[in-house]
């Protein structure tokens, strides 16, 4: 079985697993990066970048071009159901950048790959992640190389299929390979849980208008619904569905950017879509043309008990994860890949004591309680109306922001209880 070298493995190629590829390599640190896809997202979940990460992007080089890529967003509307009940501003939050971006997560991991490259390191695409084991000095991690093979006769298919196996020794293994991650698995690191897990479906189609620049969030009863402004005359609604609601034909397009049209299917997702705006946001006018992208997802309001174990660490949705209004676990990851990395090198590189990756890992799980509104006070602003006292703990996931972008917007609302 051939053996590879290298400082640091990260396992996932999503904007985390790049981003912080990316970090590693910028700090001298050999670096490898492997992803059981073929290729990046067509499509996203996560579409919202922070004035905070637009600050670390632009250290790269990537801002401006991400922002001329995306759509900037001043505000943020909070909905119960026809009416407007409060806002929250981005201009206050960063002077240099006061807005929230709306991008595709396709041409972030595009943006992010090409800095890799430039910087001597590839992903390796195909190449999935098995198991881990340490020995006296270093991890020895074993990965698997994918193919394709056609199978069937009466119904032609196409199957995954491992074509060669290799281990990698490295120092290090950072898992960034997503929510059902098997980095963290492997790891045996375990996550505290706040309620229920959530199940959201998105649509992205196409209008006849642009709407405004701002975020529409419509909490009502009982579900979080969000209404994203795109560039081009389309729009993205998420709506968090509920166990009464009939599912409707969602395919899947994860790595595809182009679907299929099937005009019956399409029919019944546009009519889907109708009915259900009409009944959480009856101000919503705008005409459902065609839809370009449809999917399901579920999210859980979690954090691991530790950020890392030995010399495993975790990152982005392998680490933790909220509902998708506020995008706060993507942003999130950067600003703590960016703490994360400096100190990895000081261990690898300067032999500083590894203890200083555990008091990150307390800090960054504390942050996270935080946001997740474990000790969210009640005896807030004297200004707080009902409305919001009520919702206070699912307005935090909500807000774009995290550390002090998250305090100055909730700040906003009259949410100053916290401790972010």
């Amino acid at each position: 079985m051939h053996e590879d070298r290298t400082e640091v493995v990260v396992v996932g190629a999503g904007p985390t697993g790049l981003w912080t590829a990316l970090l590693l390599a910028q700090a001298g640190i050999e670096v490898t990066i492997v992803e059981c896809a073929d290729r990046p997202a067509a499509r996203s979940y996560a579409c919202a970048l922070h004035p905070s990460t637009l600050r670390l992007l632009h250290r790269f080089g990537l801002a401006t071009p991400a922002i001329e890529q995306g759509r900037s967003i001043q505000k943020v509307a909070f909905y119960d159901g026809p009416n407007r009940q409060t806002e929250v501003s981005l201009g206050s939050v960063d002077a240099e950048f006061p807005f929230l971006l709306v991008l595709p997560q396709c041409d972030l991991e595009s943006a992010l790959e090409h800095a890799l490259r430039a910087s001597g390191v590839n992903v390796y695409w195909n190449h999935r992640f098995d198991s881990y084991r340490a020995d006296a000095e270093d991890l020895v991690v074993n990965i698997e190389e994918l193919g394709g093979s056609s199978g069937g006769y009466i119904i032609p298919h196409w199957e995954t299929v491992v074509k060669a196996q290799r281990t990698i020794r490295t120092e290090f293994l950072i898992g960034a390979d997503g929510a059902n991650s098997l980095v963290r698995s492997r790891a045996s690191l375990h996550s505290t849980h706040f309620g229920c897990r959530e199940l959201f479906a998105v649509y992205e189609f196409q209008s006849d208008t642009s709407g405004d620049d701002e975020v529409r969030i419509v909490l009502a009863e009982e579900t979080t619904n969000v209404l994203w402004p795109l560039l081009d005359r389309r729009f993205r609604w998420t709506f968090q569905l509920m166990q009464s609601e009939p599912n409707i034909e969602s395919p899947e397009k994860e790595r595809r950017a182009v679907r299929q049209a099937h005009q019956a299917v399409d029919d019944r997702i546009r009519a889907h879509v109708k009915h259900l705006a009409e009944r959480r946001a009856p101000w919503f006018s705008a005409p459902i043309q065609d839809v370009d992208w449809c999917t399901q997802v579920a999210f859980d309001r979690r954090v691991v008990d530790e950020f890392g174990a030995g010399k495993c660490w975790l990152a982005g949705d392998a680490a933790h994860q909220t509902g998708p209004a506020g995008v706060q676990s993507l942003n999130a990851s950067f600003l703590e890949a960016d703490r994360f990395v400096p100190l990895l090198k000081s261990v690898l590189h300067e032999g500083s004591p590894a203890i200083g990756l555990t008091a990150l890992s307390n800090e960054f799980r504390n942050s996270w309680l935080a946001m997740l509104g474990s000790n969210l006070i009640e005896s807030c602003s004297e200004n707080l109306t009902p409305w919001i006292r009520k919702r206070a703990q699912r307005i935090l996931p909500c807000l774009p922001g995290v550390g002090s972008g998250l305090s100055n917007l909730a700040g906003q609302l009259g949410l100053t209880g916290f401790q972010s």
